[in-house]
């Protein structure tokens, strides 16, 4: 079964935050402002448990989604989280992917490529010290990070994908240092125009560089050719070294918005439907889990959500929307 939303466009590609704890505390969706030592954490009775949410991605997939990615917070904090995969990873032909700050890779690749896991994509920002803690608050360094790229890379987590948020005035002199470091490697470094997501990270608009001073200050020193996708529906914009070494690829929603060829649907921790990294608010499918529906029926709630959706906040982006409360990353994901 495959449904549409009001614009046409098909759920295909599913995020799934299987906590919203982490070990750090990123300038993107945690800040520590407000995500201070005392912040209070869903308790363990409100979280979706495993099987509750392979239910809820097998009727995903049923509707028609094709990937899956498992995000948090910080989804190697939760306990025994290769059981997850083992049991998503029964489904033949499912891309299942994980999205990872890095920091525990080092303890649990091995055991997430045994379950089934294909890929990881790791969040680093800087490979500076000093930079990556201004931008993530962390208590760890820039070399675990990279460790952890290592570890998934010898696991066959492969390609790995890191990305890297780019912000104005904090980190955009680490473009071309992630550029050089990543080239040749066989990973794909992929930079992301900082967004406007959530409502506590004190988001502006002077505080982006665009894609295209991003794509400008590498083929500078490392020249660059489009490459087509590899999927309709693919967020990175492609771009290829001439010589060989590999690719890059640049997120642009703020000054080039991909909204209608957007086919992804998030569920947070607690089991609530976000059909847009901008929500306003979210949809509770644990409450239909939880009420002993049937599958067709849960299958039914689902797609009666998705085809009401009619987002298209970066298309539409104005100072008014800007400001308007959106859900969290923290919950979603990204």
């Amino acid at each position: 079964m495959s449904m549409v939303d009001t614009l046409g466009r098909p759920v295909r590609d599913l995020r799934i935050s299987v906590t919203d704890r982490c070990n750090f505390r990123c300038v993107y969706c945690m800040p520590k402002e407000v995500f201070g030592r005392d912040y209070q954490f869903l308790e363990r009775r409100e979280l979706l448990s495993f099987e509750e949410i392979d239910r809820l991605a097998r009727a995903f997939i049923r509707l028609g989604v094709e990937k899956i990615r498992l995000t948090g917070g910080e989804p190697l904090v939760r306990r025994d989280l290769a059981r997850l995969v083992a049991m998503l990873a029964e489904v033949d032909g499912l891309d299942l992917t994980l999205t990872t700050n890095g920091s525990l890779l080092p303890q649990h690749a091995q055991a997430l490529r045994d379950a089934g896991l294909n890929r990881v994509t790791v969040s680093l920002d800087s490979l500076d010290d000093e930079v990556f803690c201004a931008m993530n608050d962390v208590d760890f360094p820039v070399a675990r990070v990279l460790q952890g790229i290592d570890a998934a890379a010898a696991a066959g987590l492969a390609p790995v994908k890191v990305n890297m948020v780019v912000k104005r005035g904090v980190n955009e002199s680490s473009i071309l240092p992630m550029a050089r470091h990543f080239h040749g490697s066989g990973h794909i470094l992929r930079f992301i125009e900082y967004m406007d997501v959530g409502h506590t990270n004190g988001w502006r608009l002077d505080d982006v560089v665009p894609a295209t001073e991003i794509l400008s200050a590498i083929a500078a020193e490392l020249p660059l050719e489009p490459a087509d996708a590899n999927y309709h529906g693919e967020v990175a914009k492609r771009w290829r070294y001439r010589d060989g070494g590999g690719e890059i690829g640049i997120i642009s929603s703020v000054t080039q918005p991909f909204c209608g060829s957007c086919t992804r649907a998030r569920l947070s921790a607690e089991g609530r439907l976000y059909t847009c990294l901008f929500a306003v608010r979210g949809h509770d499918l644990r409450a239909v889990v939880r009420s002993g529906s049937s599958d067709e029926e849960l299958d039914g709630a689902i797609s009666a959500i998705w085809r009401g959706r009619s987002d298209r906040y970066s298309e539409l982006r104005t100072a008014e929307t800007a400001a308007r409360p959106k859900v969290e990353m923290s919950y979603i994901g990204g």
